[in-house]
């Protein structure tokens, strides 16, 4: 869990949107976090502190005032436990405040007490703005806006859609799913800062004919997994993807590319500005040795296609690796550790993850990490998001010890 552990106050103000602030609470707690809401007396007309204190599993604070069983002072016993602070929806009232240094409630003085972001090093907190698209472009909010993240904070959206009021505009709150993942990476070490990852994932396919091919059963979950904590721990991340069953992570440059030959060519052309090359794409072997222009008509007699061998994408890229990194992956149905420490050596990997066919398709996997200086490491089984910063730990740990032989001649 990415936040486990993690201590976020929730504020919540004034808006129709503040319902969506429901959904997130739910999310943070999924994730292991714990949730302290502050509401603004106007919040709590749309929705009541008692389903967030449901939800959070803790008291929702709205009144400065308000008795506590802690002692000291209510606004300074809040901030005093933050590790980020969240606003969701913000209005541009709280907005305003925050611009102007003023304090007249309990969630702007929270704001103002918390020093939680100064101590990770990153934004004083995250602002997620949801108004009426004309408040949102007058100049003064923009302007409170644009002094805000000279400062610090971070915004998330908003974006573009129908507004509550019944216009269409700027204004609507950013999902709750793209709120959730700005968290994750406040919240996260940016231990691949200045990092270019490319990443390909999913199953090619080989065209038969105008409606007809041949692919695998791979999701890309792997892929997708490894670009969310990659772009979570701070990577400028591309994602050259296949066909997959899951949705690419919010903050990843996404490029679609469902045949091999397509997705050669886009892996190619983005190769050289790359740091690091993950190949968790199940790219096909064979392809139709010629693709027919027209739908083959169903006969009386069967069908016999020609298959030829499909380019090695990866074995081409690790040739011009220089000194980029590159990983692989190895599903093998027997000989695993033989078969993957062969596809390495073959292939003059730095990295490869050998795994079995049981992982296709599912959230979980069991693999053998193995590098180049013969080292394996026997994984538990566990969830793919969990492999994957297993993964860019190993990542990081052969860089760093790339870097090491290289300074010391």
């Amino acid at each position: 869990m990415s936040l486990q552990g993690k201590n976020i106050i929730l504020g919540v103000t004034g808006g129709i949107a503040a319902y969506k602030a429901l959904e997130l609470t739910r999310l943070l707690r999924k994730a292991g976090a714990e949730v302290f809401p502050v509401m603004t007396k106007a919040a709590a007309e749309f929705v009541t502190p008692l389903s967030f204190s449901t939800l959070a599993g803790s008291p929702v604070s709205v009144g400065t005032f308000d008795r506590t069983a802690e002692r000291g002072v209510n606004h300074i016993n809040i901030a005093d436990r933050a590790d980020l602070l969240v606003v969701v929806p913000a209005t541009a009232n709280i907005i305003g405040k925050v611009a102007g240094g003023i304090a007249d409630d309990l969630l702007s003085t929270v704001i103002m007490a918390t020093d939680a972001p100064n101590r990770l090093g990153r934004g004083r907190a995250l602002i997620a703005p949801a108004m009426n698209h004309r408040m949102y472009r007058n100049p003064i909010v923009q302007a409170n806006i644009e002094k805000l993240t000279a400062l610090g904070y971070i915004f998330v959206g908003p974006e573009r859609g129908e507004l509550a009021c019944g216009w269409e505009g700027d204004g609507r709150l950013a999902p709750v799913a793209e709120i959730f993942s700005a968290i994750e990476r406040a919240l996260s070490q940016k231990d691949l800062d200045g990092e270019r990852v490319l990443i390909s994932a999913g199953a090619t396919r080989t065209v038969i004919d105008p409606v007809r091919f041949i692919s695998n059963a791979s999701s890309g979950r792997m892929g997708v997994a490894l670009a969310a904590a990659a772009v979570r721990r701070g990577a400028d991340v591309t994602l050259v993807a296949g066909v997959m069953d899951v949705v690419p992570p919010i903050g990843v440059n996404v490029i679609m590319a469902e045949t091999t030959a397509l997705m050669q060519k886009e892996l190619e052309a983005r190769f050289a500005d790359s740091t690091t090359l993950i190949m968790a794409a199940a790219v096909a072997d064979f392809q139709v040795a010629q693709e027919r222009k027209e739908k083959i008509k169903k006969g009386n007699s069967g069908l016999i296609l020609e298959l030829v061998k499909a380019p090695d994408i990866l074995s081409g890229l690790a040739a011009k690796k220089q000194d980029r990194l590159v990983v692989g992956f190895a599903l093998e149905t027997e000989n695993l550790k033989a078969n993957a420490l062969a596809k390495l050596k073959a292939k003059a990997l730095d990295l490869i993850i050998a795994n079995s066919p049981e992982a296709v398709g599912s959230d979980s996997n069991k693999v053998l990490l193995i590098s180049k200086d013969g080292l394996v490491e026997d994984l538990p089984l566990m969830t793919k998001a969990e492999l994957a910063d297993i993964i860019l730990d190993k990542v990081l740990s052969i860089k760093k010890t790339n870097q090491e032989t290289v300074t010391n001649g």
